[in-house]
């Protein structure tokens, strides 16, 4: 599982590189472009409404993974907001300390091994 890791930091590396370059060039207009191609019935907005059921996906899974505790909203919120930026070291982390367990790493509270 480490290859794994592995890779997932190099596309967390990847992320946050292009976003830096985004915000050099254009600023921190994303809500702006992103719920307006939503409000345009585009298929840009179509992605954007798609990519949003992904977040909200993470964002559940997060706070379900974590026994909807007060920890585990407030990483729910950092999940949904964050996107990749969040859930690419978050896995990394997780699978760290549970030493590439993926029940582990997947059912959180819930596992029992």
């Amino acid at each position: 599982m480490k290859p794994f890791y592995f890779i997932l930091m190099v596309l967390w590396g990847i992320l946050a590189f292009y976003t830096g370059a985004v915000i050099a060039e254009h600023g921190l207009t994303l809500f702006t472009h992103f719920l307006g191609d939503m409000g345009e019935w585009s298929w840009p907005g179509q992605f954007n409404l798609d990519f949003t059921l992904m977040l909200f996906l993470s964002a559940s899974w997060t706070a379900w993974r974590n026994g909807f505790s007060l920890h585990g909203w407030a990483l729910a919120v950092m999940a949904f907001f964050g996107g990749a930026g969040f859930l690419l070291p978050y896995l990394t982390y997780l699978g760290w300390k549970h030493d590439g367990d993926s029940a582990a790493v997947l059912l959180g509270h819930k596992f029992k091994g």
